[in-house]
């Protein structure tokens, strides 16, 4: 099912690094979504009716799903699954309200008064996928932080079922979340649609959430018009475990990650052999008993048992892949987090699987893939915001300071910029 590759091999260490470059962006992707963003600024709302009607079925005039429908479709979630979605949504707003910038003054000597406003985005559009599953829990990590941060239009955009609609669960998530509305659209043109704007649908300031590659690719070739959250590539879960750990629960673990996408990454790095070798045999075990067929196409493409030469080299080579989840199932989690600062999310200890992050603890899941841990943080709320600088001078603080103005804007040889202070004194 995985292969167990050795770190002190340097042929199988390169294997193992090897995991993470083999999910690669298809030859035809980019160009592909370079048509539907072109054909999206060209043609508008045309475009996106038909684009929506070739990938999803239905033909719709208003790709807006109308109020009386969204109000029908949130009375038929379940009952449990809309209490869990409060409950979610009270979390992920507790944890992300300390996360709101503030805005701060500070005054000079002589009279100058410098402030930093905290300004809430206008508009964002929250992307929610709808293909081989149904995220809810995507909508509460991502509008509600949105509407927290006080963005005045939050869209959900989500593809539409064959007949139109969507998701009872999608239309409580976003009622709860506290949404504007939902965009019947998925895809490249329902990214191209709220980055550029059409007649029908208005341009947002933000696009974020999880999509597949066309989605991706749509946000990459559009992040220079709109706000971006991150180029998120198939989802991964690293695990670092010790001889303490039960290869039951890793291997559980691994499927539940693997499930998510074939080209999901799922790897589990120890010091112990045998964990290693019981790892695999369960893993066998459980999809025997309990199938799971993209799960399995993603542990045989980009699954592995990594067996380091002791624990502090299994979390160095953890920290290396910088990966979205990582599991620490060993004896002493405290002391093994500091060693791992560049994974997005740490779950710490043999209770806290990647799930409960993904539905319930309250930080986000929209987080980095693809090593960019390393430099980029999960979604937050100061992402809804945006700062804007205020300079106040009055006359004093001018003749304070204009003698330096004039030398610096001389020696820049930008002699204007000298004569804009100078005509003032």
């Amino acid at each position: 099912m995985i292969p167990i590759l050795d770190l002190a091999d340097p042929e199988q260490r390169a294997r193992a690094c090897a995991l993470r470059a083999s999910a690669e962006l298809p030859a035809d992707v980019a160009p592909t979504v370079a048509r539907i963003i072109a054909d999206v600024r060209s043609r508008g709302d045309e475009a996106v009716r038909e684009l929506t009607r070739r990938f999803d079925g239905p033909d719709l005039p208003d790709p807006f799903l109308p109020i009386s429908e969204w109000d029908a479709l949130e009375s038929r979630c379940d009952p449990a699954v809309r209490a869990a979605l409060q409950k979610a949504a009270e979390r992920v707003r507790a944890f992300h309200a300390p996360q709101v910038p503030q805005p701060y003054e500070q005054r000079l000597p002589d009279g100058g008064v410098l402030r930093s406003l905290v300004i809430p985005l206008e508009r964002v559009a929250c992307y929610v996928p709808g293909g081989r599953a149904t995220y809810p829990s995507t909508v509460i990590m991502t509008a509600a932080v949105a509407h927290l941060a006080g963005v005045h239009d939050v869209i959900v955009t989500t593809p539409p079922r064959p007949d139109g609609g969507i998701s009872p669960a999608i239309a409580a998530a976003a009622r709860i979340a506290g949404a504007t509305r939902i965009l019947r659209a998925g895809g490249a043109h329902a990214v191209a649609a709220v980055a550029i704007g059409t007649d029908g649908i208005p341009r947002c300031d933000a696009v974020v959430g999880p999509g597949n590659v066309y989605v991706t690719e749509a946000k990459r070739q559009l992040s220079g018009e709109v706000r971006i959250d991150s180029l998120a590539g198939p989802t991964e879960v690293v695990i670092v475990a010790d001889g303490s750990a039960e290869p039951r629960i890793v291997a559980a673990d691994l499927i539940a990650q693997a499930e998510h996408d074939p080209l999901a990454l799922a790897v589990v790095v120890t010091d112990d052999r045998r964990l290693a070798s019981a790892v695999q045999r369960h893993l066998e075990d459980e999809l025997r008993q309990r199938p799971n067929a993209v799960a399995e196409q993603a542990l045989r493409a980009r699954g592995a048992a990594v067996v380091a030469p002791s624990l502090q080299d299994a979390l160095a080579f953890a920290d290396e892949l910088a990966p979205e989840h990582l599991e620490l199932l060993v004896r002493d989690p405290g002391s093994a987090l500091g060693r791992v600062k560049r994974a997005a999310a740490v779950f710490v200890g043999p209770h806290a699987p990647v799930p409960v992050g993904d539905y319930m603890a309250g930080p986000n899941h929209t987080l980095p893939t693809s090593g960019t841990a390393r430099f980029a943080s999960p979604l937050s709320a100061s992402d809804f915001v945006r700062r804007q600088n205020v300079i106040e001078y009055g006359a004093r603080q001018l003749r304070a300071d204009a003698q330096e103005i004039r030398a610096l804007a001389e020696a820049e040889g930008l002699t204007a910029h000298a004569r804009a202070v100078q005509v003032r004194e």
